[in-house]
């Protein structure tokens, strides 16, 4: 658990310190943490445990410094490893998915209020899904949907937390989302998380994964088979286009969904090289293909653009500077052609509204601990900031 590693660190730091200072049993006094500067306010200056100064009278500064480092490393490697569960070359492996139902299948019939979509905003996988909602135009009579709160102090396990309003709050009455897996699904060992689609009448769980769910929302017509209100939804898989977004998907989530995690939470510098290469081939090859057409599989918006758009939306304000994905000078605007397609992405139905992003891009900063231990959030990346709007 996060509090075993958190004592680990404390026990290794503590006896490093009593290591270096068996020497000389006084050399810490409540003077020496604290250094006199004329003018400042209160006339004191925090200098932490006032280490070098102190104990390198005894012990080599270097022997400090090393010691200090990999004590550090040693805990973060062990808090990232229960973030991001990593491979012995220190690569993040994503986790699979068990739940492969399917809407209109004979367990999970198409129908109108049977089914319930879990989501949280900062999630770019959970974004695929509510970008796909707002796109198929459904309203919440045909697919309901629960806002998740991300919370992971409040959360039992995983960090996905139910509020007490009605956007936020569960139909099914749980807590956090580790509270529904093991209502609906008892005994479930897996990690608990969104976008989650279950089935309300039976309460049991659809898919867990954001592919299938958006291509089942592309499919399912939730009783309305005609489109008899004659409403707008965007065909994400047409026909003629699957082989096409097929192997697009591949190279997306390779190169680009799965790639800026790779960046953010490798261990090794060797795995991080890989990565943040993927990265940069993902980006100069969308780059090329948009550079003669306004969409990745052709003139319309497809699948392929609906699973780039939640990576590239979160890229200036997270995936680059806080994950270092290709480098952390990077921005969407250094690939023009990629920047037109963005802004043309974000000018379509449901799209805007279907983030807070920058509420997204500060969870980032404020949950994963290991990345930002010091928990500053960053001045705010907005639409505006990124060139989306005029």
């Amino acid at each position: 658990s996060s509090m075993r590693i958190l004592t680990t660190f404390s026990i290794i730091v503590w006896n490093a310190l009593a290591v270096l200072l068996a020497h000389h049993a006084n050399a810490f006094s409540s003077s020496s943490l604290t250094m006199r500067i004329p003018g400042f306010p209160g006339g004191n200056l925090d200098k932490g445990f006032n280490l070098l100064e102190t104990a390198s009278k005894f012990v080599p500064q270097g022997q400090i410094v090393n010691t200090a480092k990999e004590s550090w490393k040693f805990a973060w490697k062990r808090m990232m490893a229960e973030l991001a569960p990593q491979d012995k070359s220190g690569s993040y492996k994503r986790p699979s998915y068990s739940f492969d139902g399917q809407i209109g299948s004979k367990e999970f019939p198409d129908e109108a209020g049977r089914y319930h979509l879990y989501v949280g905003n900062p999630c770019p996988w959970c974004h695929r899904a509510r970008i796909a909602i707002a796109l198929r135009n459904f309203s919440p009579e045909e697919v309901g949907i629960t806002q998740l709160i991300d919370d992971p102090v409040k959360a039992s396990r995983g960090g996905w937390v139910f509020g007490t309003n009605k956007q936020n709050k569960d139909p099914l009455g749980c807590n956090d989302l580790r509270e529904l897996y093991d209502k609906i699904k008892p005994n479930f060992k897996g990690r608990c998380t969104a976008p989650l689609l279950v089935d309300m009448k039976q309460q049991k769980i659809v898919s867990n994964e954001s592919s299938d769910i958006v291509r089942m929302l592309n499919s399912a017509t939730f009783g309305n088979p005609n489109n008899e209100q004659n409403l707008d939804r965007v065909d994400l898989y047409p026909p003629e286009l699957s082989d096409v977004i097929d192997e697009t998907n591949q190279w997306i989530y390779e190169l680009l969904n799965n790639g800026v995690y790779r960046c953010g939470f490798s261990t090794q510098q060797v795995a991080y090289d890989a990565a943040s290469a993927d990265v940069l081939k993902g980006l100069a090859k969308c780059e090329d293909i948009l550079s003669t057409q306004p969409y990745l599989c052709g003139s319309t918006f497809t699948e392929s653009d609906l699973f780039l758009l939640p990576t590239m939306l979160r890229f200036d304000g997270v995936y680059a500077p806080l994950f270092k994905a290709g480098g952390a000078h990077l921005r969407v605007r250094d690939y023009p052609y990629l920047h037109a397609w963005l802004v043309r992405c974000w000018s379509m139905q449901g799209v805007p509204e279907s983030i807070d992003l920058r509420d997204a891009n500060e969870s980032y900063y404020r949950q994963l601990f290991p990345l930002n231990a010091g928990g500053l959030i960053p001045t705010p990346v907005t639409a505006e900031a990124i060139g989306l709007t005029v």
